[in-house]
């Protein structure tokens, strides 16, 4: 980033603050809380032979949706988004499980804070003017789309399904009280 880059400046300087405050809000979550299913029919990160995977996105929007857990939304954010994402950049290696994912709450934010770094630092060396332009062939069906929409998507990602980890927390901490 530069002073010539003003876009592209506000666009990380708002990302870092959304991504620390979803990050801040795991600080101290247990392992039962990652996991928690508080409905039955939950999506979430379940052990494969020796690894971890998350339960794969519907091919059709169900309604309503499945619940999701804290392992699930982690995973989400950071590999199903972010790290999806990086496919629209050129040079991104693919490959690799998808769905792999820690089943433990500190190796997924780890997990997650390793694939935002990755997606900001990509978004961060567009500048401003790469960053109005389309995608192009590198977008597919989104290769009209400008990267600063990408980049929008992506933070929209972060807000809300980190707001909906603080929501679960906040569940999981007053559950006693509510039964």
């Amino acid at each position: 980033m530069t002073a010539s880059d003003p876009i592209t400046d506000d666009l990380v300087r708002t990302f870092d603050e959304v991504f620390d405050r979803a990050v801040a809000r795991l600080a101290g979550t247990t392992e039962e809380e990652y996991l928690w299913e508080p409905v039955d029919g939950c999506m979430t990160v379940r052990p494969s032979g020796d690894r971890f995977r998350a339960d794969p996105v519907p091919p059709e929007d169900p309604v309503p949706a499945p619940f999701t857990t804290i392992a699930w939304r982690t995973w989400h954010i950071g590999a199903d988004c972010l790290r999806g994402y990086l496919r629209f950049f050129e040079g991104e290696p693919g490959g690799g499980d998808p769905l792999a994912w820690p089943g433990t709450p500190e190796a997924g934010v780890e997990a997650m804070a390793e694939d935002w770094s990755r997606f900001r630092a990509r978004l961060t060396g567009l500048g401003d003017e790469r960053l109005m332009q389309p995608m192009g062939a590198l977008g597919g069906p989104y290769g009209t789309e400008t990267y600063l929409k990408l980049g929008l998507h992506a933070l929209d990602e972060v807000a809300h399904h980190g707001a909906e980890i603080g929501v679960i927390r906040d569940l999981y901490l007053h559950r006693s009280a509510t039964r």
